[in-house]
């Protein structure tokens, strides 16, 4: 039968030889864990989302939300995908055993959660967000805000949303308008206008909660006069029951080319001059609150880009074995029959791309969940604190690289399918449209880049940075144990080589105060050390495949070869193409700085 969502073979290299999964059931938060109680929770999820999330794909982008009466109305599959989703315990997957949660590592979870953005991107997104906001509230809310909101989002009762974009403000924070009054009583009235508020407005749950940024009365200007607010659709008394509808109004939805299943709403704040709110954590701290709740979503997009790419993937695979079409350029018969399109040397190199960008990806997104293991549960607060600084370094990539290369893989996927890969008959043409999404969701191409290089690279005097090279080199040298590695080692080594000489420059002239320079071509960086990344992490493969074949299991012989030939691709085709970027880098290229908007 084949695979669909994603390949077990792979998920299970992943887990347990790349990335030693079960090392994980040692520590103490985990030891009730076995590799066996890790592959049950496996098992359910993809039970679900075959049963439940993905047989309604097609109609959720076909028939999206309407507008009724002023609230949004979905399609009636979405909720009994949900409830399965809820019942099964995923919502609460990485929480304590003592509040009903399952107590995994986010490692797993992430493997877990990867079946679901496969399946359907578009119903996934409900609880999904549910998490990211429910987890801001169990930060930075106070006793009484976790006990009204917090507790019925952790029984799946209520849903939540963050509420970050204006109108006229797009991605710059700085510039946004919603304001927070005071009420005298410890509340505060909300006014001001939010766009694009994904889950904002459905009936799935008894209430939905905001995560509002706002600006109160003493603000100062700027990011470091934003605060963070609860806002409720419905009133909730003291006594935790539900109460009167809130002043929040769904103003209208949002029609997207892809994701159409998830609810991209206008929310209007106090119309009616009676938006309750409730301060998060302290004034002015908003962003810095939310920022955890914004990374947390960064990790998620690029997870769900990583399965929506290998969806695609695995989707043309299948049809590249089954699809007779031509023959090889050695055969001069026109009698002899078709051969399927996967003999051919270019629908080969196309499916070698698309897996080397989605499995490169997906190993990445992993290894992000990993860190994050060790920033909770490592051995010891240097550990821990380590995993934190890699993380931050790597969150920019790990959003923007599948952003950008499992969606060419969706294009690829389109590309084998010929004629057929444009008609809505097949299904890679929406895995492309829920895509295309991913590279603006979370913050654009262009803010990872300017986070990453403005920012992150320069962070705790590039501890991250001094860590990610260390890790690199560190699977160099286990690399150069392997001599068939050496063509695939060597250019990543190049690569790693003259990308410090430039980040070193490029943090010079940011000292110096060139900024404008400096930051220009902040996009060409971002690719090229998304490349490095990517490239190290398939040279981690590379070595356990290698290990794998010493082991001499002929059932498993195909599938380490076959991550072999992946590793070489991007190793040999892709990483030395990086050498154009840094040379526009070294030579701080002004083509695009300097352009003129009446010379266009």
């Amino acid at each position: 039968m084949p695979e669909t969502l994603l390949s077990p073979r792979n998920l299970a290299f992943e887990l347990y030889e790349v990335l030693d999964a079960e090392a994980l059931a040692q520590r103490p938060r985990f030891a009730d864990h076995s590799r066996e109680t890790f592959d049950a929770a496996l098992s359910t999820a993809r039970t679900i989302a075959e049963k439940f999330f993905a047989p309604h794909n097609r109609k959720a982008d076909e028939n999206e939300p309407r507008y009724v009466d002023g609230r949004a109305e979905l399609i009636p599959e979405v909720k009994p995908a949900v409830d399965a989703f809820l019942e099964a315990g995923f919502l609460n997957a990485n929480r304590d055993f003592e509040v009903g949660g399952m107590q995994l590592p986010s490692l797993v979870s992430q493997a877990c959660f990867a079946h679901f953005q496969a399946a359907n991107a578009g119903t996934t997104a409900y609880p999904f967000l549910t998490m990211g906001a429910a987890n801001l509230i169990e930060s930075f809310g106070s006793d009484e805000q976790k006990r009204l909101y917090l507790q019925p989002m952790i029984e799946g009762r209520y849903f939540g949303t963050m509420a970050l974009t204006e109108p006229h403000a797009g991605s710059s924070l700085a510039d946004i308008r919603t304001r927070a009054e005071p009420a005298g009583d410890g509340s505060y009235r909300l006014k001001g206008n939010k766009i694009f508020i994904s889950g904002g407005d459905h009936e799935l749950s008894e209430n939905i909660v905001h995560m509002v940024l706002a600006k109160l009365p003493d603000a100062p200007p700027g990011v470091k006069g934003i605060s963070l607010f609860i806002v409720p659709k419905y009133l909730v008394s003291e006594n935790g029951s539900r109460g009167p509808r809130n002043d929040v109004l769904l103003a209208g939805l949002f029609h997207k080319m892809g994701w159409r299943g998830t609810t991209s709403t206008a929310l209007n704040f106090g119309d009616n001059g009676r938006c309750v709110g409730y301060l998060v954590g302290q004034p002015h701290q908003g962003l810095a609150c939310m920022f955890q709740m914004m990374n947390e979503a960064r990790i998620g997009v690029g997870m769900g880009a990583v399965m929506l790419g290998y969806a695609g993937y695995l989707y043309s695979l299948e049809y590249a074995r089954q699809r007779p079409q031509g023959r090889l350029p050695d055969n001069k018969d026109p009698h002899s029959p078709a051969v399927p399109i996967i003999e051919h040397s270019d629908v080969k190199r196309m499916l070698l791309a698309q897996k080397a960008y989605v499995e490169g990806a997906f190993d990445l997104g992993l290894y992000a969940a990993r860190l994050f293991d060790d920033t909770q549960t490592a051995s010891d607060d240097s550990a821990r604190k380590q995993a934190q600084e890699l993380l931050d370094l790597l969150t920019p990539i790990v959003k923007s690289w599948p952003s950008t290369f499992c969606l060419k893989a969706n294009e690829l996927a389109i590309q084998i399918l010929g004629g057929h890969g444009y008609t809505r008959e097949y299904p890679v043409e929406q895995y492309y449209r829920d895509n295309r999404l991913n590279p603006i969701h979370e913050g654009t191409e262009g803010i990872q880049s300017l986070d990453l290089l403005g920012r992150k690279l320069a962070q705790n005097n590039g501890a991250g940075l001094k860590q990610l090279i260390r890790s690199i080199a560190a699977t160099g040298e286990r690399a150069s144990h392997h001599p068939n590695l050496d063509p695939l080692r060597q250019p990543l080594e190049q690569l790693v080589n003259r990308l410090q000489s430039v980040t070193l420059a490029l943090l010079g002239d940011l000292a110096q105060g060139k900024v404008a320079g400096a930051l220009a071509n902040s996009a060409l960086y971002l690719k090229a050390f998304g490349h490095c990344v990517i490239g190290w992490r398939w040279l981690e493969q590379a070595i356990h495949a290698e290990l794998g074949l010493l082991k001499g299991n002929p059932a498993d012989r195909d599938f380490y070869l076959g991550k072999l030939q992946a590793a070489r691709y991007f190793l040999t085709w892709e990483v030395p193409g990086c050498h154009n970027e840094l040379a526009l880098l070294e030579a701080r290229d002004d083509t695009c700085l300097t352009m003129q908007d009446e010379w266009f």
